[in-house]
């Protein structure tokens, strides 16, 4: 297949995040079976405009805030001459509208809508652009088939109006070969809670600095690692102080690479994931990966990257009490922690890319013989 792949950014863009994640690994893995891929996306400073990545033809053009109006008219001058099989709209935020002006095979991905929790991120002007650009989605894409990174995901289409059976799940997954897959021997005196991600508003990482605050005293030992870049960076740190959380009680890591990830997630004694909504959660599962269970609250994504009470523990979103108990339970009751990271790499061990990549292929090719099925 030759196929064409529409997404805002690629992983290399400072501001690349799950979504881009989940693009590479699974069509790095398409183009390592032969298929043609082309990825276009926005540029960002000292990028080239275009480079080989991962197996595929990586184009860059425009902005991250302004690429959605190159896509239509850069589709309409180049890419509907070339011989594509299959479009792919990667649907983060703002939709591309690619029914309006793709006339070949089209297969959406969708990660999660934001809905309303748009405008705990952005101001009014920005989340009631974001939010009305979602609203469209139904109509302009009631006849496109997608692939929905979860179930929760799924359901939140069908609650649109999109078809039911125009939807197949092919979830997010994790590397295998790069996570140990078994539990490290941590210090019981300095237990440490993470969280890895972006530091982004809708990510809730309060909750957890509250929560943290409201145990610290029962557990004068322990620590807790924020590992991630965003722009609420600098209202986490203030609220830390705030909190009385000082001196090495809260670490703000930063940026954490690739190699790094394994090791640091092994020392925690629990990852915490507070999001008011995800897609999924990849980084539940590369901590359960890990030997590590996964505190996240119980929304749409995070719910289904956590089996309860087996590879982690969920909670009400927003109840800082819950939360907090969630991690005494985790710090002191060593037969639940010790069955829940046994759980965690059993529940890991499920997801690997090399499946979605197949299903992946799989959904293309149905996507392909439908159309010209109806030709």
């Amino acid at each position: 297949m030759n196929i064409l792949v529409l997404n805002w950014q690629d992983r290399m863009n400072p501001s690349a995040g799950g979504a881009e994640t989940h693009l590479h690994e699974i069509f790095s893995r398409v183009a390592a079976k032969g298929h043609a891929v082309t990825l276009y996306c926005s540029g960002f400073e000292g990028a080239p405009k275009e480079e080989m990545l991962d197996g595929m033809t990586v184009i860059r053009e425009g902005a991250r805030n302004t690429f959605n109006f190159f896509v239509p008219c850069r589709y309409k001058r180049d890419f509907r001459y070339r011989n594509f099989d299959i479009v792919i709209d990667d649907i983060n935020k703002i939709p591309f509208y690619t029914p309006l002006y793709v006339r070949k095979p089209l297969l959406a991905i969708a990660h999660h809508l934001f809905g309303y929790s748009i405008f705990t991120e952005a101001g009014i002007l920005a989340g009631t652009y974001v939010y009305g650009a979602e609203m469209l989605l139904p109509r302009i894409y009631k006849n496109v088939r997608f692939a929905a990174v979860s179930e929760s995901t799924k359901a939140e289409l069908v609650g649109k109006g999109l078809q039911v059976g125009n939807i197949t799940v092919i979830p997010n997954c994790i590397n295998q070969a790069q996570f140990p897959f078994s539990v490290m021997e941590k210090p019981a005196d300095v237990p440490i809670i993470t969280y890895f991600g972006r530091l982004k508003r809708y990510k809730s990482v309060h909750h957890l600095l509250e929560a943290f605050a409201l145990v610290q005293d029962e557990f004068p030992q322990a620590r807790l690692r924020i590992m991630g870049k965003g722009d609420a960076e600098a209202e986490l740190r203030e609220l830390s102080q705030t909190l009385g959380l000082k001196g090495n009680t809260v670490e703000f890591l930063g940026f954490v690479p690739e190699e790094r990830k394994a090791a640091l997630l092994s020392e925690s004694a629990c990852v915490v994931n507070p999001s008011m909504k995800e897609g999924w959660g990849i980084i539940n599962i590369e901590a359960n990966a890990c030997g590590v269970p996964v505190i996240a609250a119980d929304v749409p994504g995070l719910r289904d990257a956590v089996k309860h009470n087996h590879s982690g523990l969920l909670y009400e979103y927003g109840n800082v009490g819950a939360l907090a108990n969630a991690l005494r339970h985790i710090l002191a009751d060593a037969p639940l922690r010790e069955r829940l990271q046994e759980g965690a790499i059993t529940f890991a061990r499920q997801f690997d890319w090399d499946n979605s990549a197949e299903a992946m292929i799989r959904e293309m090719e149905r996507c392909i013989s439908l159309l010209n099925s109806h030709s």
